[in-house]
């Protein structure tokens, strides 16, 4: 799912959709009646959500029921966006990753992701992410790791529960710098695996900071448009999905959080007009020199650092 880079986003929106009509028309040609249905379906019936991210498909005339997509957004009416960034209270349940590099300090959110942070702790609890790594770092952006168990239907990890599990977006909770979120490769994939975002305040303003997503947002609609009434609409959302990040909604609170602190987001699935994204579960509070550090560190072709970064434990505990 992770196509980070965002300078690549608008090659490949700009490139790679030329190509991928052609190739998808001769699957398509030999599939008439199902193509029809689906896209008699995508401009018709009402929107089956109230969420204004996902109303932008609906502005368009592409009603996203009808591309099965159906969100489950969180609105968090006790705390504000940004919240996240506050220290933990005393006798609050918090996680230390114990790393090959150095301790990174985790303040949980249970009432925001209830299933990714038991999820969390059951694995930490159990062992599970003892002697795991940091396999991908993406220097500037996002570090990965915490893969348990070998399973070929599980490629995020296993987790406690045995499979996959749902997102849990919620409208309090954003990809800023130093919130750990879900690892996922579609909707409701998630697993063990994890990710810390490193990405800076001075990073997200090189890489373009909001313009650069309102221009991704602006050549998505027009993309969409140019769509919605082909047997090609489908297989453009599934592949282009996790960029439909709808800047028309993002209020000036959430814009500011992002300017002032950095981070990723086209991770937040509030946000996604497609319902994709990666669940936010806790924010470190402590540790991000260990986190930078890591995301500076040799890698190879494939994002793999070149020395391991190993995840010796991960400990439960009350916070004092």
């Amino acid at each position: 799912m992770m196509k980070i880079y965002r300078k690549a986003l608008a090659v490949f929106l700009g490139l790679a959709l030329s190509f991928s009509v052609c190739a998808l028309l001769s699957s398509c040609s030999g599939s008439g009646d199902t193509a029809d249905k689906k896209q008699t379906s995508n401009t018709g019936g009402k929107p089956s959500t109230e969420d204004e991210a996902h109303d932008g498909l609906a502005s368009l005339g592409i009603y996203p029921d009808s591309l099965g997509i159906t969100p489950e957004v969180k609105h968090d009416e006790q705390n504000k966006a940004g919240f996240q960034l506050d220290m933990p209270q005393k006798g609050d349940t918090v996680a230390v990753i114990h790393t090959s590099e150095g301790d990174i300090r985790l303040r949980l959110f249970s009432d925001q992701a209830p299933k990714a942070v038991t999820n969390f702790i059951n694995l930490a609890k159990s062992g599970s992410y003892s002697n795991t790594s940091f396999h991908r770092v993406f220097a500037g952006s996002f570090m990965q790791g915490g893969h348990c168990g070998k399973d070929e239907k599980n490629p995020n990890g296993v987790s406690s529960f045995g499979g996959q599990f749902e997102d849990e977006f919620c409208d309090s909770l954003l990809n800023l710098r130093g919130a750990v979120s879900m690892v996922n490769n579609a909707q409701d994939s998630n697993g063990s695996q994890f990710l810390i975002n490193q990405t800076t305040a001075e990073t997200f303003a090189k890489n373009g900071g909001w313009s650069s997503y309102e221009k991704l947002w602006s050549d998505t609609k027009t993309q969409l448009v140019n769509y919605k009434d082909t047997n090609l609409l489908s297989a453009y959302v599934e592949e282009n999905g996790n960029h439909f990040i709808n800047t028309d909604i993002i209020p000036g609170n959430v814009r500011e959080l992002y300017l002032k602190n950095g981070g990723n987001p086209d991770f937040d699935g509030v946000y996604n007009a497609a319902d994709r994204g990666n669940t936010v579960f806790a924010q470190v509070y402590d540790g991000m020199t260990v986190v930078d550090k890591i995301c500076s560190c040799q890698v190879d072709k494939e994002n793999t650092p070149v020395d391991r970064i190993s995840i010796k434990s991960v400990e439960i505990t009350t916070y004092k």
